[in-house]
């Protein structure tokens, strides 16, 4: 199963989404942080006039205009902070979504086992049921039963037979969808999963989280969180839009006819400067700005307490069956080693004669049925286990890369483009 996980996490749409999402969170806060240091654009210019043809002259010039936004009331700030918190919002959602695939692939690992147990128990009832056929043709040739007991014992040897193609359905079924889940062909799971194994033991004793450790350990409730961070974050950087903003600018320049004019201080001017700007008049779009952030961090509270209350209620729905399945199977046991040792009674009582061939039908459909529940609860019990570890939050601990785009940029230089007849712009190769 560890291959199967590691395969599905290669190999995963919404992992590979989840992946991209937080190197564009991690692109966007760095982009926010660079508000926070001052920028400096350079220019260079080359013209040639000419006001008569026999008077031709060059003009050059090259200059650095700085400019540093102050962020008086915190703006730029609060824009940092909340690009960081949208980050960690994007890493929780990667190991929520992780979490969700590992817990789709053991329990359907699971029930293809559990079902590879339902087929091993027709088949040992299907021989058990042709030893008993033999028997009663047996006495049928001897005298002690009619024909109507021969064909009961068949009819109940074809009867279980019929339920094993359904089973092959079923296991088709959760063999394509590990194989849908892990990006490799059925016919290479069938290779590997053909090979028969017992269901994985479930734990006898679970404890579940309390709500303090379940906040810390479910990731989806932690990108919550953190997205509620976000939106908190944002109103502040909404609200100092409404309030002045100060910026140092400055200008070095140089120009002359030549290359070599450039250098000469005689050429080089500067400027520099405090720069205000104060919001007059916005026809009430940046009190707008600032109502739909705080309407957002409202959403995003709710949808934290939402998430917070449906952990809760699916950590004890997950618990409560997890604890009664694991009473159930301890009852299912008692009833199938009971009826084992009815079925061998009801056929020794039958081969002495004190019982009929009736009694011997009954015991062995009741065995079939026993076994198959007590196999289906040991299926549901580590589904169980499966689920209620989704629900803590637990199923991944490890690392994994996200720096690994999906797609690879070859051509990432500059490119001139020409319009095409239609119009259309073509990348200059």
């Amino acid at each position: 199963m560890d291959q199967l996980i590691a395969d599905g996490i290669d190999g995963s749409p919404d992992v590979a989404t989840a992946k991209a999402k937080v190197r564009q969170a991690r692109a966007a806060y760095a982009s926010a942080g660079g508000g926070l240091y001052p920028s400096v654009n350079g220019t260079v210019k080359f013209e040639r006039s000419d006001r008569n043809s026999k008077d031709a002259s060059n003009s050059l010039s090259a200059g650095l205009s700085p400019t540093w936004d102050l962020d008086l009331f915190g703006a730029n700030g609060r824009g940092v902070e909340a690009a960081y918190y949208a980050t960690e919002s994007a890493h929780e959602q990667l190991r929520a979504a992780l979490v969700i695939l590992i817990g789709e692939i053991a329990t359907n690992y699971v029930q293809l086992r559990g079902i590879q147990a339902q087929i091993a128990i027709a088949e040992r009832n299907v021989a058990s049921q042709r030893r008993t056929v033999a028997l009663t043709r047996a006495q049928l040739e001897a005298g002690n039963i009619s024909q109507v007991d021969l064909l009961s014992a068949e009819t109940q040897v074809a009867t279980t037979e019929a339920t094993t193609p359904e089973l092959q359905i079923n296991y088709a079924g959760k063999l394509n969808k590990l194989s849908t889940l892990t990006g490799r062909s059925s016919i290479a799971l069938a290779s590997i999963l053909d090979n028969r194994r017992a269901l994985p033991a479930a734990p006898r004793k679970i404890t579940a989280g309390l709500p303090a450790s379940l906040l810390l350990s479910r990731p989806d409730i932690r990108a919550a969180e953190r997205y509620y961070a976000k939106a908190t974050a944002t109103i502040g950087q909404r609200q100092a839009a409404l309030y002045p903003s100060i910026s140092l600018t400055g200008n070095i320049n140089t120009g002359g006819a030549n290359f070599g004019d450039l250098a000469k201080l005689s050429t080089i001017g500067w400027s520099f400067g405090p720069s205000l700007q104060i919001p007059i008049f916005h026809g009430g779009k940046l009190l707008a700005d600032v109502d739909a952030a705080r309407a957002e961090r409202d959403v995003a509270f709710i949808t934290y307490r939402s998430k917070v209350l449906a952990a809760l209620s699916e950590v004890e729905n997950a618990s409560v069956a997890f604890n009664q399945n694991r009473l159930r199977i301890v009852q299912l046991q008692k009833i199938v080693g009971n009826s084992r040792k009815i079925n061998e009674l009801t056929l020794e009582q039958f081969k002495s004669g004190s019982k009929n061939f009736l009694d011997v039908l009954t015991a062995q459909r009741e065995l079939l049925n026993q076994e198959n529940t007590l196999a289906q609860a040991r299926t549901d019990i580590i589904v169980d286990y499966v689920s209620l570890q989704k629900t803590l939050g637990g199923g991944w601990n490890g690392r994994i890369d996200v720096d690994r785009p999906e797609v690879v940029d070859l051509n990432t230089g500059p490119h001139l483009v020409r319009l095409s007849p239609p119009g259309r712009l073509k990348r200059q190769q």
